[in-house]
């Protein structure tokens, strides 16, 4: 793999404290894959023979529940590795992961997974962490459901996708990937309708501005005020 992608990938979480020539023994096991918008990278129940780092674009994570019910789990931002079921001693993909934009992923095949960790004990402490800290967050996710009003579930939902993919514009801050009320209700576990009633009353105060598939937090910090009162 060309030097130009070690100097993309040496930074990212995945590969801190890995020597130079470790990493590139590891890119050599990668291929570089395009994913066009709308694209399915893996499906869920689907046997995981892959693990990913994302390198441009973004990830919408769903999961459908046993009665049906589609929910959006997290969005995946480039710099993350993802469907790392082989180190959550799954042999299957848990959820879907669709391209919301194109994107472009380094795969690697799961079945080397136990070799390079073994070989680069980095590889295993980082990845350790970042699933620890998904972990986390899905935790916080369930206590905001189960414990919070709508309103407040809302607020902290979109500050998240502010922080992890906010993109400073002239009327704000604003969530730099095609995000629909729909993907915002499911990520919150409420309605539709519901969302759409929220965010055109913050729009009103100024907090917000939703556009086609385009939100921008305006006012952050009375969002913010607003999801801890």
């Amino acid at each position: 793999m060309p030097s130009l992608d070690k100097s993309l990938v040496a930074d990212l979480p995945m590969f801190a404290g890995l020597p130079a020539d470790d990493l590139d023994e590891i890119l050599r096991e990668a291929q570089s894959i395009r994913y066009p918008k709308g694209t399915a990278v893996f499906q869920q129940d689907e046997v995981a023979g892959s693990f990913y780092v994302l390198l441009h674009g973004h990830l919408r994570v769903v999961k459908v529940t046993p009665d049906g019910q589609q929910v959006v789990v997290r969005f995946v931002t480039p710099g993350e590795i993802f469907g790392i079921a082989m180190a959550m001693g799954r042999t299957t993909y848990p959820a879907t992961a669709l391209a919301v934009v194109d994107s472009i992923a380094l795969v690697w095949p799961a079945a080397i997974w136990p070799r390079l960790v073994a070989k680069h004990p980095a590889l295993a402490v980082n990845t350790l962490q970042t699933v620890g800290s998904r972990l986390q967050d899905a935790h916080t996710r369930v206590v905001e459901i189960s414990t919070e009003q709508v309103e407040k579930r809302v607020a902290h939902a979109l500050l998240r996708l502010a922080q992890q993919a906010g993109r400073k514009v002239e009327q704000g801050v604003q969530i730099n990937f095609p995000i629909s009320r729909q993907d915002i209700a499911e990520m919150t576990g409420t309605t539709l309708h519901t969302v759409s009633r929220i965010l055109s009353a913050w729009e009103e105060q100024g907090l917000v501005e939703s556009g086609r598939q385009k939100i921008t937090v305006r006012d952050p910090h009375k969002l913010f005020i607003l999801a801890e009162r």
